[in-house]
């Protein structure tokens, strides 16, 4: 009787602590499954302060057209992180822009996107957030629009017009990878987020999807399956190693938000998950400009600056650097070749063949230069110094920004795109500004003059129905 009982004891024993082990492995497996979640939605781009901030604790700089707009800590912080959020309020806010206090996140926060991720998703992200992620005791920095756009409540009436808060349903006439991808592209990865235009009121031209938009200073293009205006003559194999390392030879190269979304998210996604948006971008709606004649990798062809330029002033005279030719002989022959050729093995790349001076935006070509390049795969690291305002190799001006853009839309890329030096100026404080931004400063006096002229207008009344009775 006493060695059933010890019997019994330790089977109970191995039991309790076999279906702890399970409940651990089970607990480590969904946090591993939202860890990738949170790559693939690239949380940390956005809530990690460039130059050495700690990793979800919030304070990176979003220049929306409205203002300036800092991201939150969103690390299990008690005191300023999501640390006291419930699994409700965190899905609330993912999924529907609103802070457990009630109020509305701006979207800048993609839940326009986030509004079709899965309830496992989710699920697993909050775990990750909860369990997986360092607290850090970070402050928060506030975000402070003008009036009227730090006005939260609005932002209710803007989700009642533009947030399609629909879940995602696979489509059954297509394949598994079409959904994955349809689902990565259009959800956690909220590619249409940046890559589809906007209206007035910044919400999403739906009948336009993936055809491309400002995104500050810089152009997310079109990346619907056209052959001209998107992405329709690449392969898949060339969209892939795209997203995995953030250049393809002889079509382009990540900059600005994109970079950062290669840096911190694409590489780390499973190749599985990559073919999978290629594929659901190559078999996308086409959507195509009609100002658009070729496709943007297919313009532009070696040409010798340094041809144009010997025998032009004296030995030793100064102030040579004076025109587009000389200022790209001086400041990007060096690294992309007199002839716009690229650098060997590309590191550098072509000037010609390359959509950032082949577009009918010349967009990225200036903030490139405005703003440089900086982007890490691996161990490899990519940069291009800036010439905007602190450079280290050498500020350049607007008008020789410009001199520069169109010396090689001439000679490499679309010589039909001209560049100003107000284009410039546009770039370089953060990219153009819409309608709605413009008219902010008049909003809040029309607001008074309405109620001034309500006033009136009951007073006026009144006083016209005192008379009737009398």
């Amino acid at each position: 009787m006493k060695k059933l009982l010890t019997a019994c004891l330790l089977s109970a024993a191995f039991g309790g602590f076999a279906a702890s082990a399970m409940a651990d492995d089970t607990q480590a497996a969904l946090i591993h499954q939202g860890q990738d979640v949170a790559t693939a939605a690239d949380c940390q781009a956005c809530h990690t302060a460039p130059e050495g901030g700690k990793p979800f604790a919030g304070g990176y700089e979003i220049h929306s057209p409205m203002g300036t707009i800092y991201t939150t800590n969103i690390t299990p912080s008690k005191q300023f992180g999501i640390g006291n959020y419930t699994e409700e309020q965190f899905i609330r806010a993912v999924r529907e822009g609103v802070r457990p206090d009630g109020a509305n996140l701006y979207p800048a926060m993609p839940y326009t996107s986030y509004s079709h991720m899965s309830d496992a998703d989710m699920h697993a992200l909050y775990v990750y957030f909860q369990q997986g992620v360092k607290p850090v005791e970070q402050p928060n920095v506030e975000t402070a629009l003008p009036f009227p756009f730090n006005m939260r409540i609005a932002m209710a009436g803007w989700n009642m017009m533009y947030l399609d808060s629909t879940p995602f349903k696979p489509d059954p006439s297509k394949s598994e990878q079409w959904n994955r991808g349809a689902y990565l592209v259009n959800g956690a990865g909220h590619c249409d987020t940046c890559h589809t235009p906007r209206n007035l009121m910044m919400g999403s031209v739906t009948d336009k999807p993936l055809a491309g938009g400002m995104v500050g200073p810089w152009y997310a293009p079109n990346i619907s399956s056209d052959p001209i205006s998107g992405i329709g003559n690449w392969s898949q194999a060339q969209l892939v190693e795209y997203l995995k390392t953030g250049r393809t030879a002889g079509k382009n190269q990540a900059a600005g938000g994109m970079a950062e979304a290669v840096q911190n998210s694409l590489q780390y996604m499973s190749d599985t998950d990559l073919n999978a948006i290629a594929f659901y971008l190559k078999n996308s709606t086409p959507v195509r400009d009609p100002r658009d004649t070729q496709a943007a990798d297919t313009f532009g062809k070696p040409v010798n600056v340094e041809e144009g330029l010997r025998g032009a002033h004296p030995y030793n005279a100064n102030k040579t650097i004076d025109n587009g030719a000389a200022l790209f002989s001086g400041y990007c022959a060096s690294c992309h070749q007199p002839d716009g050729s690229g650098s060997e093995n590309q590191a550098y790349p072509s000037l010609f063949n390359n959509t950032a001076t082949g577009m009918g935006n010349a967009s990225n070509l200036i903030s490139a230069i405005l703003y440089g390049v900086d982007r890490q795969v691996g161990d490899h690291h990519v940069l291009m110094p800036k010439f905007g305002v602190g450079s280290y190799v050498g500020q350049l001006d607007d008008q020789q920004i410009a001199d520069i853009s169109n010396y090689v839309l001439k000679n490499y890329g679309n010589a039909a795109i001209q560049v100003s030096a107000q284009d410039v100026a546009v770039l370089r404080a953060g990219g153009p500004v819409t309608l709605l931004a413009k008219l902010q400063p008049f909003m809040a006096p029309a607001m008074v003059a309405g109620v001034i002229i309500l006033l009136v207008l009951i007073f006026w009344l009144g006083r016209k129905r005192k008379t009737k009775a009398a």
